[in-house]
């Protein structure tokens, strides 16, 4: 449908019906609204647009060519009414939203103004109590010092006291430039930090301030370079840091970057880099955290786990600080010459009797004092051959050796080895002839042996002092004191007491009640009773001391032995002992002396090239083991036993001790025990209840010991059963073939004289033609005549037959021998 203007008008569906609203367009914009009514068409404006002039309403609608056929005139004012309705509601909501948006930013502007003035008045409330906290201050300073002239100047007192009482001070007037600093200062700044940091102090508590937090001055300085760097337009860069990085051989990568203050991605990026695909939780060697450390700018500093010992390093003594200390001497030579017995006669005691046997079986440690006051030490060492080490240890910790041989027995195995220990520790040496009192007493026979070895006495010409002495009686124990006491003050032995302690283990056992228990000579130093140390493997801190007689001790200072309590472990005969500052450090210490000592042994264990896994494994074919488990009372005793347990053996046979340990036997020993199948040792110890029955159930053997001698012997007899017996054959006879039968039913037989010896039906036999051996067996028969025989004698004839053999010819030899088995035994 279209106008007569030729506007397009679109109708409803349908057609054009009366009274329908149509909407006219002209180039695709909306212009005039038509309303069409059944006799009136009205064009009604468009909100916004100019509206025809006219001088009046009424006129306006009563006027035939502008409004619509079909619209009546009611109806006409009715849509004008609802499209001026409409148009003063959207000019409401635009009203509306206006006021809206007004009221929400004054509300933002008078929130930013409380916070600003909330914060500006925390600030001034900070500096209030600053100023009152700095006021306070000097008035308390002005106090002290009118009361100290007070003191000083008697007179001025009343002047004084009228001065000190304290005037009130203004606070002065903040300006207004202060304040506008402070406003552009706090300004942006969030509550949060107004908070309290660090500790609080009695004038922040009196004045009712919660303090505040201020930026240091190091803060200060970053800022204003910063805000300098800005200004002058370059870049504000960090200055780098060189760092010196630890390196140790292997190293995490987190923990690289963590030494070197970088980011870990950047690490993880340079290692990629250089083709490493790693994680942060991954290690690298050290040379590649070396490169890697180059790369950023740092220095290396290479370490390693052997450094944790550094703190235990050697200190040079100042010789001032030196002062004399006692000899340590030690006692030494063969089994029974009357070691111990001399030493008890010295300090008029009878510790012999409470040894097994009669025998000494560990270092014993003693202080005694002479009769001229001065304080010796003495080391008492067993002569049994097995104890070796525990003389090198005696030796070793020693100033002055004394040689002790039996003037009736002269020089032994033992004494020959005692010289060659006092020869390799370079310590002097005393000889004692012992047993001086007995009728077979020969000394000038001790001192010619002696020169065999390169000891020559006084008595002989040469530089070793020799005393004849007898433990039994007394007779010659002066003059061998007299003889210590002079050698000990040309050695001018000294020490620094007032330094950490250093000492020597001489013994060491696990007691039942008061634990690991270690027998110290302290060497430098002072040992005091709380000192934390380190020895060997083993860490602890000294919870009790006691000396040689059992009484409790507070410290003990150079030359001095004790009984140590207080270690976490049973520490190795012969370690040293070192006092540390912390806890930390002896653990730290203790694990890398563990650690290397388990890597040490799986080295020493594992076979590296496959000639030495063949001829382990031929060995592990061949000889059998005897398999035992050693406990003994004390670390030295344990230690000697297992040594001479590896001595016992040979190519076909060995003994293995699966473990060594101090301390009653237990439980767990038993059930190692039943696991292998091996025999308990139990030297100086016994088994407890559990551990007994333990036994009893599982069928475990336990065998106690007290002497060393009978347990070497028992185990040398264990072990010569699991040799395979030596089979010997002895030759009884020859017979020579005369002439060879076939009998039917029995095949051939020979017709023999016996020539040499005899011949027996059980015996083994040897075919020999032309001398040489074509058969070797026994014999199916042997017949005399026509009757079976036991054996035929030398010169008769007899019939023989072989088993399971019949080549034999006229001429043939026959060799007749028996076997036998003899059982042998490791020497």
């Amino acid at each position: 449908m279209s106008d007569s203007d030729g506007k397009k008008t679109l109708g409803l569906r349908g057609g054009a019906r009366p009274g329908s609203v149509k909407q006219s367009f002209s180039h695709g914009r909306t212009k005039n609204v038509v309303v069409e009514t059944k006799r009136k068409r009205v064009v009604v404006p468009k909100p916004g647009t100019a509206k025809p002039a006219a001088s009046s309403g009424s006129a306006q609608l009563g006027d035939p060519s502008r409004r619509p056929a079909g619209i009546s005139d009611a109806e006409m004012e009715r849509r004008l009414k609802a499209v001026q309705a409409a148009k003063a509601r959207e000019t409401e909501e635009i009203a509306k939203r206006a006021a809206d948006e007004k009221a929400r930013a004054e509300e933002r502007d008078r929130r930013r103004a409380e916070a600003e003035a909330k914060e500006r008045e925390e600030r001034e409330r900070e500096e209030r109590a600053k100023a009152k906290a700095e006021e306070e201050e000097r008035q308390r300073k002005e106090t002290e010092e009118k009361a100290r002239r007070a003191a000083t100047e008697p007179a001025a007192a009343p002047a004084v006291e009228k001065d000190t009482r304290a005037k009130p001070v203004s606070t002065p007037r903040k300006t207004d430039r202060d304040r506008d600093d402070r406003n552009r200062s706090g300004k942006g700044r969030s509550d949060d930090n107004n908070r309290r940091s660090g500790k609080l102090t009695l004038n922040q508590a009196l004045s009712g301030g919660e303090g505040g937090r201020q930026r240091s001055m190091a803060a200060m300085k970053r800022k204003q370079e910063r805000a300098r760097q800005k200004a002058m337009g370059g870049s504000v860069e960090r200055e780098k840091v060189v760092r010196d990085v630890q390196l140790p051989e292997t190293i995490v990568v987190s923990e690289l970057a963590n030494r070197m203050a970088e980011r870990v991605g950047e690490v993880v990026k340079s290692l990629m880099q250089m083709g490493m695909m790693v994680t942060q939780n991954q290690s690298i060697d050290a040379d590649t955290a070396e490169l890697i450390i180059e790369e950023f700018g740092h220095k290396v500093v290479r370490v390693s786990d052997a450094d944790v010992e550094d703190v235990i390093a050697q200190i040079v003594d100042d010789e001032k600080d030196l002062k004399p200390r006692p000899p340590v001497i030690t006692v030494m030579g063969h089994v029974d010459h009357g070691k111990t017995s001399l030493l008890d006669a010295i300090r008029n005691a009878n510790v012999t009797s409470g040894e097994a046997g009669g025998i000494t079986q560990h270092i014993g440690a003693y202080q005694v004092k002479a009769s001229d006051g001065q304080i010796l030490t003495f080391l008492d060492t067993p002569g049994h051959a097995a104890f070796t080490s525990m003389r090198s240890r005696g030796a070793q910790v020693t100033d002055i050796v004394v040689l002790v041989v039996a003037a009736d027995d002269a020089v032994m195995p033992q004494t020959v080895e005692a010289i060659n220990h006092a020869k390799a520790a370079e310590v002097p040496m005393i000889v004692a002839i012992n047993k001086i009192d007995k009728p077979e007493a020969n000394p000038d026979k001790v001192r010619t042996d002696l020169l065999q070895h390169e000891v020559i006495v006084e008595k002989m010409s040469g530089e070793v002092q020799d005393v004849e002495v007898s433990a039994i009686s007394g007779q010659g124990l002066d003059q061998l004191l007299e003889a210590i006491a002079l050698q000990a003050e040309l050695l001018e032995l000294q020490s620094n007491p007032d330094r950490a302690a250093q000492g020597a283990v001489i013994e060491a056992q696990l007691d039942v009640g008061r634990g690991p228990v270690a027998t110290v000579l302290v060497q430098n130093g002072t040992l005091r009773q709380g000192d934390i140390f380190v020895v060997g493997e083993q860490w602890g801190k000294v919870r009790a001391m006691e000396n040689d007689k059992g009484d409790r001790v507070k410290e003990a200072g150079p030359s001095v032995p004790v009984e140590v309590l207080g270690l976490n472990g049973t520490p190795e005969a012969g370690d040293v002992l070192n006092v540390v500052d912390t806890e930390a450090q002896a653990r730290e210490i203790a694990e890398y002396r563990e650690q290397a000592a388990k890597d040490k042994r799986a080295a020493a264990g594992a076979a590296t090239t496959l000639d030495q896994l063949l001829a382990k494994a031929k060995a592990d074919e061949t000889v059998s083991e005897l398999p035992i488990l050693v406990k003994a009372d004390v670390q030295g005793s344990a230690e000697a036993i297992v040594q001479a347990m590896e001595k016992i053996g040979n190519d076909e046979v060995r003994v293995r001790v699966l473990h060594s340990g101090v301390g009653a036997i237990t439980e767990s020993d038993i059930g190692l025990a039943e696991a292998s199948g091996a025999p308990v040792i139990g030297f100086n110890v016994r088994a407890n209840a559990p551990a007994r029955n333990s036994a009893n159930q599982k069928g475990v053997e336990i065998r106690y010991y007290s002497v060393i001698y009978d347990l070497v012997d028992d185990v040398k007899a264990a072990a010569s059963g699991l040799l395979s017996a030596e089979v010997r054959e002895n030759f009884i006879g020859y017979a020579s073939i005369k002439e060879v039968f076939k009998v039917s039913g029995v095949g051939k037989v020979a017709g023999c004289l016996v020539t040499e010896g005899v011949a027996r039906r059980s015996a083994g036999v040897r075919l020999l033609r032309d001398d040489v051996v074509i058969h070797e067996g026994t014999l199916k028969t042997l017949k005399r005549f026509k009757d079976e025989v036991a054996e035929v004698q030398s010169g008769q004839e007899c019939g023989m037959a072989f088993e399971n053999y019949e080549d034999i010819r006229e001429g043939d030899v026959i060799e007749i021998f028996e076997r036998e088995e003899v059982t042998r035994t490791l020497s």
